[in-house]
């Protein structure tokens, strides 16, 4: 959601569903009723502000960064089962909760718990510029830069090319 908002801040509506329903929401949770045009403005500005952690590097500044949504959403971790789902942990306000409320406080304890898990920030934008993409790497070896190995193999193979220019 993150990219797709970065890549298009007016993300429609519509493509917003989509992608929610590619990543386990019930489509029954997605129709104009259930996720309105307000909503899908209020959870833009919700992908913004987890961007904003996204593309922190510091890992204490992230950490701190998390800690305040965690205690603006009014996190309280506790267990839900709806819509046929098996128990899962929730921290937003309650069952009702908006979906920008859900995204910020589910995410925040999803990033809080991976920087925990790697006593780093393992994330970030592409170090390409050429791309913007946002990555988690969260994969074995030494911290990433890149999105992808296709981002990776292209700024080698133009560093490369820069250098035997020069020399």
């Amino acid at each position: 959601m993150a990219n797709a908002v970065r890549a298009d801040p007016e993300l429609p509506r519509e493509t917003m569903a989509e992608l929610l329903a590619r990543h386990g929401e019930s489509p029954g949770e997605l129709t104009k009723q259930s996720f309105s045009p307000k909503d899908a403005d209020d959870l833009r500005s919700a992908v913004v502000r987890i961007t904003g952690v996204l593309t922190e590097a510091d890992t204490d500044r992230a950490a701190q960064a998390l800690n305040d949504l965690l205690a603006e959403c009014g996190a309280r971790p506790r267990l839900s089962r709806h819509d046929g789902h098996a128990w899962h942990l929730h921290t937003d306000r309650g069952d009702d909760a908006s979906w920008a409320d859900w995204f910020l406080a589910a995410g925040a304890l999803a990033l809080a718990q991976i920087l925990t898990e790697y006593g780093r920030v393992p994330w970030g934008a592409c170090a390409s510029p050429r791309c913007a993409k946002l990555y988690l790497g969260t994969g074995p070896g030494s911290a990433r830069r890149y999105c992808s190995t296709a981002c990776a193999s292209r700024e080698r193979v133009a560093a490369h090319r820069r250098r035997q220019r020069e020399g």
